[in-house]
């Protein structure tokens, strides 16, 4: 079973993750094998206390030609503070397409850009415009079962009070068994607002193949920024076929 990761940082940290390549925030270099499905039923969130931020939904990636994935990513975004209660409604759409333009397979080595546009159809965030993410992503697999990845890019984040930002995450993950994978990564962001501060994110997941098409993948660790620890975590169950 392949290896996906998400994209610290990656697509759109305002107020939950965006996803990337489950379960981890930092991405990977690989696309969807050809005329192949990865489709993910996740729930992904940030918060801190009884503040919570949630976007739940479908990531869907399809393998369109070799070494190009298509993705599209449709959540519900649910949010909770104390002042306003719960909010529910649609959440930010994002479109991408990831192209490996290094692919070297006796090496083990693969390099990939994945831009995507995060598009503003968030009834309950309601931000105006689209915003646009580039980002380089790296990777090394080793004959053990061992991979390392990383890398990040920059965001153009129009919009009263926002700013450009960049983003940046290294991974290390580990197939224990055939079915059952485990790793760590460290994150880090600058600040999306004018006034606001870098956050920085550790991280534990692990992907367990049920069975047939059907895998468990799961995150989670601490967030730091404006001066206090946030939580966060990520679940899905992923059908790849």
């Amino acid at each position: 079973m392949k290896l996906r990761l998400a994209a610290l940082l990656i697509g759109l940290y305002v107020a939950a993750p965006a996803i990337a390549g489950p379960p981890y925030l930092t991405d990977d270099p690989e696309p969807t094998d050809l005329h192949h499905w990865e489709i993910y039923a996740f729930t992904a969130g940030q918060g801190h206390g009884s503040d919570l931020d949630d976007d739940s939904g479908f990531d869907l990636n399809y393998g369109l030609v070799k070494d190009v994935q298509l993705t599209s990513t449709v959540p519900l975004t649910f949010s909770h503070d104390g002042e306003r209660g719960w909010r529910a409604g649609a959440g930010n759409v994002e479109i991408g397409a990831k192209y490996r333009f290094i692919h070297d397979e006796a090496e083990g080595v693969s390099a990939a850009i994945f831009p995507r546009v995060i598009l503003p159809t968030s009834t309950v965030e309601r931000r105006g415009k689209a915003q646009l993410l580039l980002p380089l992503w790296l990777g090394k697999n080793f004959a053990d079962g061992t991979s390392l990845f990383g890398g990040g890019g920059y965001e153009i984040n129009p919009g009263p009070g926002n700013r450009n930002f960049w983003q940046a995450g290294a991974a290390l993950t580990h197939d224990l068994t055939k079915a059952f994978s485990v790793g760590g990564e460290l994150a880090w962001q600058s600040a999306d607002t004018i006034g606001g501060s870098a956050q920085t994110s550790a991280g534990i997941g692990a992907i367990v193949h049920i069975a047939g098409p059907v895998s468990l993948f799961v995150s989670g660790g601490p967030t730091w920024a404006d001066h206090r620890t946030d939580y966060r975590f990520y679940a899905a169950l992923g059908l790849l076929f």
